[in-house]
């Protein structure tokens, strides 16, 4: 058991100063002021006015490498257990993305297993960028319905000069698909799009919306901060649609259209009318960042880092004057409903113990994934197979 007395807690939300008891690797009592008996084994962890947070929840990671944009040697290995830690990151949600091909949706179900087993929360999407999508039982329902680790579809590339050219038709029958899946295995069902630089981008997600007479929120389009133009255009998506914007999308200067960091879309996404709780922020960690010029040629590349989920959020708060409540929600309780994870990004009775403890310059203090610590005093304690200390 763990008691973190005198933290200043987020619940997200603000809740002020107070303590957590933490049991069984849930989260077992907050008060203001709690007390145990003495007999009773427990450590208890001052915070002395620091923040208690959440765990952050990265919907979109390449936890089993990716790449090849550049040939073999632009593969990026593997996810390592210890840069989720660093990174504040309890939850990782793993995706294939454009090599569907020498890589497989076996081999990312592995890696998410291998996570779980080292302590932290994992889940995959099932597919890549490619349609028919790659599945482990031959369809997309039936991976949804019986693998507990795969909640949804995707990176499925659309208006990207890589993607397979889905059709609107396509798109309808791999929504419907997702979503009587997520029926029978109790999942979320959704269809995570990967956004590229064509124009008009979300044209052949809004088709399929209309035509196929789809839920709304059916489809989850990533990479949404990748230019000005998809930002400027995702006013017009239905407010159930979620908008996932890109940490290790920075701003640079390709010719189809300037990048803009997370912190600024943000801004730009509130201003434009969106609401907060629509939008999550991820990582794209070891993905690759190709830059392709105007004849689509790769010009430079790019690998993806977990720590910057955690930059961008430091750089909404200090830089953007977003209040910090607001800008975890980004990377806590958002992808958690989104993606129905009803026990995960939030600090209340009954869920799990995933906690970060900072203090006042954002550094990590404590990490707990799941009720057992990860980083204590600054000091990480876990570490994956092949880490050092």
């Amino acid at each position: 058991m763990y008691l973190f007395k005198n933290w200043e807690i987020f619940q997200p939300n603000y809740r002020g100063a107070g303590d957590v008891l933490v049991s069984g690797g849930r989260i077992a009592a907050i008060n203001t002021d709690i007390e145990l008996p003495n007999k009773l084994a427990i450590e208890v962890i001052d915070g002395s006015g620091h923040r208690l947070t959440p765990g952050f929840i990265d919907v979109h990671a390449h936890i089993a490498g990716a790449g090849g944009d550049g040939g073999p040697s632009t593969r990026t290995p593997e996810l390592t257990l210890g840069a989720l830690i660093d990174a504040g990151v309890t939850t990782a949600i793993g995706c294939l993305g454009l090599d569907g091909y020498t890589r497989s949706v076996a081999s990312l179900l592995m890696k998410a297993k291998a996570l779980r087993a080292d302590g932290l929360s994992s889940w995959i999407y099932t597919g890549s960028y490619q349609i028919p999508p790659p599945t482990l039982t031959g369809q997309v329902a039936t991976d949804l319905a019986y693998i507990e680790e795969i909640i949804g579809v995707g990176e499925i590339a659309i208006s990207d000069h890589r993607s397979s050219g889905a059709t609107v038709t396509e798109l309808v029958q791999l929504a419907k698909s997702a979503k009587v899946g997520g029926m029978l295995g109790g999942k979320a069902g959704i269809v995570h799009l990967h956004m590229g630089d064509e124009p008009d981008p979300f044209r052949p997600m809004l088709e399929a919306i209309e035509q196929g007479k789809l839920a709304p929120g059916s489809f989850y389009p990533t990479h949404v901060n990748r230019n000005s133009g998809i930002l400027d255009d995702a006013r017009f998506l239905d407010e159930a649609t979620p908008i996932d914007l890109t940490a290790s999308v920075q701003p640079d200067g390709r010719p189809l259209g300037k990048s803009i960091s997370p912190s600024e879309a943000v801004v730009k996404l509130l201003t434009n009318g969106i609401d907060l709780e629509r939008i999550t922020l991820s990582s794209d960690a070891c993905g690759t960042i190709p830059i392709f010029d105007a004849n689509q040629n790769l010009t430079g590349i790019g690998v993806g880092q977990p720590d910057l989920m955690l930059a961008e959020l430091i750089r909404m708060v200090r830089n953007q004057d977003i209040p910090l409540e607001q800008a975890l929600c980004l990377v806590t309780a958002n992808p958690a409903r989104i993606l129905l994870l009803p026990s995960k990004g939030r600090i209340e009775i009954g869920c799990d113990a995933d906690l970060i403890l900072f203090d006042k310059d954002f550094s990590i203090r404590y990490l707990m994934a799941n009720g057992v610590m990860m980083i204590a005093d600054g000091k990480r304690l876990k570490f994956g197979l092949g880490e050092t200390t």
